[in-house]
């Protein structure tokens, strides 16, 4: 009886993680959006937008990566019941970027973007990125699993691609001042660390020798 007590109140505890991480994730596009709306966002709402965003789009980026790590270290399914969640928000917040980019930047006035490539050729840098994110988004289901087979896990693979090109995005916008840019760069080469094989195989027996240290 317990063990069925147990059984029906797993999936309630599913839904309520995945809501929870929908919430945190919703969470500072609501908070940025307050500030614009309060006028705490600064002179330049808009570009406060845009490099906020931006921001939460490396964030969600580099989340999304760590998981299979840390799916690795505890075994807790938790971590994998939102992968796809996660690389759905990086794909929102990544074109919420670009939408605001073209509001607040160009007005809407695509007359400009020629000049602006040519000004800014970080801009195609992150428009790739972006391509790259919608291709994974749109296959993020079990039917192009099926149906790409084993070249779903090859097209997959565009997202260590995609964090190189959203860090040499971020680096193009920042390079004044790279403090906080070598320390997203340091996160990411940490979370690419653990996905060579030696590293990926330890992190199984340093669960186990966790767990008998506790």
């Amino acid at each position: 009886m317990a063990n069925l007590n147990r059984l029906m109140t797993l999936p309630n505890r599913w839904q309520l993680w995945r809501l929870g991480v929908f919430l945190a994730a919703l969470a500072p596009l609501v908070i940025w959006g307050w500030q614009v709306a309060s006028n705490a966002a600064g002179p330049e709402p808009g570009r406060y937008l845009l490099l906020n965003i931006g921001l939460g789009a490396l964030w969600m980026l580099l989340l999304t990566l760590s998981l299979t790590p840390l799916s690795r270290l505890t075994r807790w399914k938790g971590f994998a019941l939102i992968r796809r969640q996660l690389g759905l928000w990086t794909l929102a917040y990544a074109s919420l970027h670009m939408l605001s980019y073209a509001l607040f930047i160009l007005g809407l006035d695509w007359g400009m973007l020629g000049s602006e490539l040519v000004k800014r050729p970080y801009i195609i840098v992150g428009m790739l990125a972006l391509s790259g994110l919608v291709a994974l988004g749109v296959t993020s289901n079990r039917w192009s699993m099926r149906r790409l087979g084993k070249r779903w896990k090859s097209l997959h693979r565009l997202v260590y691609g995609i964090l190189g090109l959203a860090l040499l995005h971020f680096f193009w916008v920042v390079r004044a001042d790279l403090g906080e840019w070598l320390l997203y760069a340091a996160i990411s080469a940490l979370i690419m660390a653990t996905r060579l094989p030696p590293v990926a195989r330890t992190l199984p027996r340093l669960r186990y020798r966790f767990g008998r240290a506790s």
